[in-house]
């Protein structure tokens, strides 16, 4: 019971980080960030867009380490968390594909171009979306399991080339805007605004996957409950 009451406490204590943060991102992003000179207000997308991928990236590496867990230690729920993640990826990895475009299209006159980043990060979308498929399709909960984790540590394989896309080859996108070398940095505004977006979003991918975990135990609770009966 207190460690229940225990995981209550954080559980509203991340809900409330999320909100807090939210909110103050929010006018970090359209108040206290300065406009970009050339691209004008479309910019702050970016804001959007950048921490998008970073959760996805970061949702796929979780998947890849739980995955390892599961084929180790064969417990269940390294493939419950792997699951979650991989969910989230998804969802994460939906947004950076639609609010690319909606950036990219005043900025560069097109919608979409094949180029490799873009290219690689819309195969690392369908590697996940085949994942999300195996483990709904694949008959018996252990070999599910097994099979699921298997592809979600080769399907990692995508994300450290996607990273290092835009520096192995000539990308349309620009050079990373942190770290990225002479003629990449940022205002110091705009830097501050998305260092706390990265954090905002990470804080709401805990906060999803926590959510995420409770409703699949409840929903392996309500199976077990219902083969009971059924005996």
């Amino acid at each position: 019971m207190e460690q229940n009451n225990r995981k209550d406490i954080w559980g509203s204590l991340l809900k409330i980080g999320v909100f807090v943060c939210m909110t103050v991102n929010i006018y970090l992003v359209f108040q206290f960030a300065p406009q970009e000179q050339s691209m004008g207000h479309v910019q702050r997308i970016f804001y959007f867009h950048v921490p998008s991928a970073w959760i996805a990236f970061l949702a796929f590496f979780v998947v890849f380490v739980a995955s390892i867990g599961y084929l180790w230690k064969r417990e269940r729920k390294y493939d419950l968390v792997a699951g979650a993640a991989a969910e989230i990826g998804v969802l994460f990895a939906t947004l950076v594909l639609i609010t690319g475009p909606i950036w990219g299209r005043p900025v560069w006159n097109t919608w979409w171009e094949w180029s490799p980043r873009l290219t690689l990060f819309l195969v690392l979308w369908f590697i996940y979306i085949a994942y999300l498929m195996l483990r709904n399709f694949v008959e018996g909960e252990e070999k599910s399991a097994r099979f699921s984790a298997v592809f979600g540590i080769f399907g990692f394989v995508d994300v450290p080339i996607v990273y290092m896309s835009i520096r192995l080859w000539r990308d349309i996108h620009p050079s990373p805007v942190v770290g990225g070398g002479q003629g990449s940095g940022l205002h110091p505004d705009m830097t501050f605004t998305l260092l706390f977006s990265v954090l905002t979003f990470t804080l709401l991918f805990l906060f999803l996957l926590s959510n995420r975990m409770k409703l699949e135990k409840s929903r392996i609770a309500l199976d077990d409950l219902k083969r009971q009966i059924a005996f």
